[in-house]
């Protein structure tokens, strides 16, 4: 099974998020410039994929992984994923947001000041943040819209990537997320911005209880949240998939990325149809509903049905969006049936047969959140033991 390439005169559909802060596609000859610069910026060459890293499933053997390397972790946001592109069009800057189709979308209102203009004119520019666009809403006042940076790609022309991940972090908050505050403060009648640019919260890998006690439980009131990031501090940025960015999530909220394919009852032709071919009878219920995973290039193969009920079909046909075709994320309930989660709009391929097996892994060993904080003071302890051997290391050298 394969999907086709979008017309050329096919224009992506911004999802309400995005519309909802002015977000414009940049058009297609303009897109395809920015996305010649990123590629150079990232050294990348002639790969206009993605460049954004993607994790791996958490599974039982990566506990030993955060007691044998230093990882932080932060919560896992349920938000929308894209880069932020900061670059500029002659004298002014501008800002396109990078989502995971490759498509630049254009938020005007956006200003991030350089960090060694104390008038807040001067701008960043060939500079590239990783991060999630969410909504946090509250019960006494109106929902803010934030852009939640995990990481920090390039500063104006610097490839920060082989850096450690610690260090990629402190030159996007004091190169720009601390002007950016500096600026708003000094300047409070500034036009309010599209978005809020903040900093996601980060702990050391070994700081779970303040993250499942604290951490998580206020920004599933705010924004929602599915599960936690460990990020290998020591580890280079790779674009694509990264073994060294771990996704966990607990047992019962593991999901695949599927394609759907719809398959409907054939109802008898029409006696009057000189075809007289037996026809998909699209006003009934579906008879399967049918999951696909990406082998690369336009490969798809068949996993599995997934268990819909009518009322879920009703609802669905109640959007107005097409169904045939499209990616879906997909969970397995207690009978071990794929169940329907979300539609992912923002994506365009299911995921591919590695992640798939990664996740299927990550189900079946079961790491819960009483596991992790079971092995916290453990991974203290290596943490803190590694850290010692290097400042006797240092002393050794000094």
């Amino acid at each position: 099974m394969a999907t086709q390439a979008p017309p050329e005169d096919d224009i992506p559909e911004a999802n309400p998020l995005l519309k909802s802060i002015g977000g414009i596609w940049a058009t297609r000859g303009l897109q395809e410039e920015f996305q010649r610069e990123v590629a150079g910026l990232l050294n990348r060459g002639r790969n206009f994929s993605f460049p954004g890293a993607q994790p791996v499933s958490f599974s039982t053997e990566h506990i030993q992984e955060l007691k044998s390397q230093d990882y932080y972790v932060c919560e896992k946001t349920d938000g929308l994923r894209y880069l932020m592109y900061l670059t500029r069009d002659g004298g002014r800057d501008i800002h396109y947001l990078i989502d995971r189709k490759n498509n630049y979308w254009y938020v005007p209102g956006l200003h991030f000041p350089h960090h060694e203009d104390k008038t807040f004119e001067n701008f960043h520019t060939d500079t590239i943040l990783d991060g999630e666009l969410v909504e946090d809403r509250y019960p006494d006042r109106p929902p803010v819209i934030k852009f939640l940076v995990f990481d920090c790609l390039v500063l104006d022309k610097q490839v920060l990537m082989q850096r450690p991940l610690d260090k990629r972090l402190a030159y996007f908050k004091s190169h720009v997320l601390g002007p950016y505050r500096d600026m708003y403060k000094q300047q409070p009648n500034r036009d309010k911005p599209p978005f809020l640019l903040e900093d996601k919260a980060t702990e050391f890998s070994y700081g779970l209880e303040k993250m499942f006690k604290e951490i998580i439980p206020k920004v599933k009131q705010l924004h929602g949240n599915d599960g936690l990031i460990f990020t290998c501090r020591n580890t280079a940025y790779k674009t694509g998939t990264d073994q060294h960015i771990l996704k966990w999530k607990p047992p019962s909220e593991n999901t695949v990325d599927f394609l759907l394919h719809i398959e409907w009852p054939l109802m008898e032709p029409d006696p009057d149809d000189p075809d007289r071919s037996p026809q998909p009878d699209y006003y009934t219920f579906p008879s399967r509903f049918s999951l696909f995973i990406h082998h690369g290039s336009h490969e798809y193969s068949y996993v599995d049905d997934m268990y819909v009920e009518p009322q879920e079909y009703e609802e669905w046909k109640a959007l107005g969006h097409p169904l045939q075709d499209i990616i879906v994320e997909a969970f397995k309930d207690d009978q071990q049936r794929w169940r329907f989660h979300r539609f992912r709009h923002d994506k365009d391929q299911s995921n591919h047969i590695k992640v798939y097996k990664s996740v299927i892994r990550s189900i079946q060993s079961h790491v819960t959140e009483q596991d992790l904080l079971d092995h916290a003071n453990e991974i203290r302890s290596a943490w803190k033991a590694r850290d010692e051997e290097q400042r006797r290391n240092s002393k050794r050298g000094a």
